[in-house]
C-alpha cells in the first residue's frame, strides 16, 4: 500500500484530487469526443467553451463587472514583471514599488529595464520578515505595484493600501484563498501553480481603462490590448492548464466559494501557528501580524536536530517542507487544496518531536 503523501510544496502546489481525476480523464477522452484534450484544436467549439467559462468564472469569484477583462497568458508571473511596466509605465513617468521579498525584487528589476522606478517601501532591512506599513504613495506615479503574499519569507499583506493611483498586485500565491475587494485593483496577475492549477498559465485581470496607456510600439505578444482582442487566444493558449484552472475554480465554487475556503485556510494556518508558538523546539520567522496563511515558515531552536526532524517527517509521508535556502528551516505551504488532516499530521509530529527531543 502506498504511503499517503502530505504535499506541502511551495509550488507547483497541491491540487484537489477530484480535479486531478477529471484532468486525467480529459487527457484520454475529452467530452466524449474520442479525442484527448491535449490534441484538440483550441478553435474547436468544445475548447472555446472552456476558455469562455474559465474567463467568466474569474469575474464571478472576484465579483467584477464588465469594466474588467480576464486573460490567460503564458510566461508565468515572471513575464508579468516586464509586461506590467511595458504596458503601463510611460516614457516620462515612473512607477512606485513596495519591496517585500524575492519576487517583488525581481519585479522591480524588470521594471527598471523599461523606465523609472521608485521603491517607496521595503522590508529588506530585516530579511523581508515583515510587511512595510504607513508609507506614502506618490500621487504622480503611473501605478503602485505590491505583492500580496511572499512565499519565501512567509509574509502576507493583511490590509491593502488605499491609493489614488492605479494599484497593480501580484497575487500569485494567495489568489482565491481569502476575500478581497478586487475592484480596488487596476491589474491583478497570478501564476496558476499555487491555488489555481498547474504551471504553464498565468491569470491577468485588467481594468479596461488601463489598456493603451503608453504610446510605445509594442510587440504583439506583450500587448494586453492584443490579447484582449484575441480573447486570450491571439496565439495557441496553454490548453491543458486553462482547463485544469477551470475545474479547480469550479471545485472551489461548488464547495462554497471564497468564503468557504477562507474559513478552511484560517483553520489550517491557526492550527499550525499555534503549534509553532507553543512548541519549545520551534519558532516562526515572520512578524506575527504579517504571517502568511499560505506559506508558514519556521525554524528549530536546535539546528542540530534538523536531520532527525527531516527523517521523521519523511517517514510520515510529508513532502516539500524544506525552507527556501535564503531563509532556511522549514516552510509548510498550505494552499487551498491542502486538507486540514495533513496539517494535523504535521502538528502531531511536531508535538511528539518536542516530547522526545525537547
Amino acid at each position: 500500500m502506498l504511503t499517503k503523501i502530505h504535499n506541502f510544496s511551495a509550488g507547483p502546489g497541491i491540487l484537489p484530487a477530484e480535479v486531478m481525476k477529471k484532468a486525467s480523464e480529459a487527457c484520454i477522452n475529452f467530452k466524449n469526443s474520442g479525442l484527448s484534450l491535449l490534441e484538440i484544436s483550441h478553435r474547436s467549439k468544445d475548447y472555446v467553451e472552456v476558455m469562455d467559462e474559465a474567463r467568466s468564472i474569474i469575474k464571478q469569484l472576484l465579483e467584477l463587472g464588465n469594466d474588467y477583462e480576464v486573460l490567460y497568458l503564458g510566461g508565468g508571473a515572471s513575464l508579468q514583471f516586464g509586461m506590467v511596466p511595458y504596458n503601463l509605465l510611460s516614457d516620462s513617468g515612473y512607477a512606485a514599488y513596495v519591496n517585500t521579498g524575492t519576487w517583488a525584487s525581481k519585479a522591480i528589476q524588470e521594471a527598471q529595464k523599461i523606465g523609472r522606478v521608485s521603491v517607496i517601501a521595503s522590508s529588506e532591512d530585516k530579511n523581508f520578515s515583515y510587511i512595510p506599513k504607513k508609507y506614502t504613495i506618490p500621487s504622480d506615479a503611473d501605478y503602485l505595484h505590491i505583492t500580496s503574499n511572499n512565499t519565501i519569507y512567509g509574509t502576507q499583506i493583511k490590509e491593502f493600501p488605499k491609493s489614488n493611483i492605479p494599484v497593480v498586485c501580484d497575487m500569485s500565491s494567495d489568489i482565491f484563498s481569502r476575500k478581497v475587494d478586487a475592484n480596488q485593483f487596476a491589474l491583478i496577475y497570478a501564476g496558476a501553480q499555487k491555488n489555481m492549477g498547474p504551471a504553464g498559465v498565468t491569470l491577468v485581470v485588467i481594468r479596461k481603462d488601463m489598456v493603451g496607456r503608453t504610446t510605445r510600439k509594442k510587440l504583439s505578444m506583450l500587448d494586453y490590448a492584443v490579447h484582449i482582442k484575441g480573447e486570450s487566444m491571439y496565439n495557441t493558449p496553454p490548453v491543458f492548464p486553462v482547463y485544469v484552472v477551470l475545474e479547480t475554480l469550479k471545485w472551489l465554487q461548488a464547495n462554497g466559494g471564497i468564503a468557504w475556503i477562507e474559513k478552511m485556510n484560517n483553520a489550517k494556518a491557526e492550527l499550525l501557528y499555534n503549534e509553532i508558538d507553543t512548541n519549545p523546539l520551534f519558532y516562526g520567522t515572520a512578524a506575527k501580524e504579517d504571517r502568511s496563511y499560505m506559506n508558514v515558515c519556521f525554524l528549530l531552536h536546535k539546528p542540530e536536530l534538523e536531520t532527525i526532524f527531516e527523517k521523521t517527517t519523511k517517514e510520515a509521508g510529508i513532502s516539500g517542507i524544506k525552507g527556501h535556502r535564503s531563509v532556511g528551516g522549514y516552510r509548510a505551504s498550505i494552499y487551498n487544496a491542502m486538507p486540514i488532516e495533513s496539517v494535523k499530521v504535521l502538528t502531531e509530529i511536531m508535538k511528539e518531536f518536542a516530547i522526545k527531543h525537547g
